[in-house]
């Protein structure tokens, strides 16, 4: 309980993020040119996109951020995407030392730490699931994860997705909730709130199938 409590400190988020953006950027260093076009379980994005993206969230500055947000007229999509091919090298080993020169940067444009840390974490999941690789995060940085997102909906509707269910970790102490059962690994559970229907197929109870409706009207 005491690692999780440390986490719950910026400092701790923030160390958090760079463990889980090193791992990653390990990860990454073997990949074919196929792997790095496969499409990741954002389904508007590749493998290398999104490894684009978490690019752009750790070079964002406050107020650059802001001023994308509103040149986009605040269309999440679009602001995204620029942001996303401004840091897009011009191959995928272009991209991927990109990724590493931030490893060790801001943890996102926001103070908003543990939403930059389930940026991590959703997105490296989001890469490497499609792929085969598998990595769980610490049950400290999932559980961080699981309290923000099932506190607030921010930039993943990820409270809403859970509204009326009593979700509990098979792997850690994170619970939330009340009525039907969601049950399963922290990491599932994280990545069922950030909207990936894929996720269900790691959970149990009546509450699974209330989330993939929700997830899949969405």
């Amino acid at each position: 309980m005491a690692e999780l409590d440390i986490l719950e400190t910026r400092r701790d988020l923030e160390r958090a993020i760079r463990v889980e953006r090193s791992a990653l950027a390990q990860d990454l260093a073997g990949l074919s040119e196929a792997q790095w076009a496969a499409s990741s379980l954002c389904e508007r994005w590749t493998v290398e996109e999104v490894v684009a993206h978490l690019t752009a969230g750790a070079s964002a500055r406050m107020w650059r951020w802001l001023m994308s947000m509103l040149a986009a007229r605040f269309d999440a999509d679009l602001h995204n995407d620029r942001r996303l091919a401004e840091h897009r090298g011009a191959t995928p080993e272009a991209t991927l030392q990109r990724f590493r020169e931030v490893v060790a940067g801001r943890a996102g444009p926001t103070g908003h730490t543990a939403a930059w840390l389930g940026e991590t974490v959703v997105h490296s999941e989001d890469i490497r699931r499609p792929l085969g690789l598998v990595r769980t995060p610490p049950v400290a940085t999932t559980t961080a994860v699981a309290r923000f997102f099932a506190g607030r909906d921010f930039a993943v509707a990820s409270r809403s997705a859970i509204a009326g269910l009593r979700v509990e970790a098979t792997d850690g102490p994170f619970t939330t909730g009340s009525g039907d059962l969601l049950r399963g690994p922290t990491l599932s559970l994280v990545m069922g709130m950030a909207g990936r229907a894929a996720a269900c197929e790691d959970l149990e109870g009546d509450g699974v199938a209330v989330l993939r409706a929700r997830l899949c009207s969405g």
